[in-house]
């Protein structure tokens, strides 16, 4: 996952200076991950998360605590979970995992 993580974030393969803070943020994205899924540790299907939360973790470092930022018609805004846009497939996930299959109920 580190090389993907490198890859997404344009940082040279080669280059090891990083590897220490992106391993963490990876470990850290990845118990969180563990953790949303009630204890079950994250499969292979659902490591684009912790890859793709992990950038936005990477971009967040010296913002921690921001909720917006402006500078010279330049915004940004940062959502408190950064999960919150995989919450669905996290769901998804969960439902197969509990057998829970979505139907409709028809009244005849």
């Amino acid at each position: 996952m580190l090389k993907d993580l490198k890859e997404l974030l344009g940082i040279d393969l080669g280059d090891e200076s990083l590897d220490q803070r992106l391993n963490w943020i990876l470990d850290s994205a990845r118990a969180r991950l563990k953790l949303l899924l009630g204890g079950i540790e994250p499969p292979e299907e659902l490591e684009y998360i912790i890859i793709e939360v992990s950038v936005v973790r990477f971009n967040k470092i010296g913002s921690e605590g921001l909720s917006a930022h402006s500078v010279e018609g330049e915004s940004q805004s940062f959502t408190d979970n950064d999960f919150a846009g995989f919450m669905d497939e996290i769901v998804a996930y969960l439902d197969t995992q509990h057998g829970v299959k979505k139907g409709r109920v028809r009244f005849l």
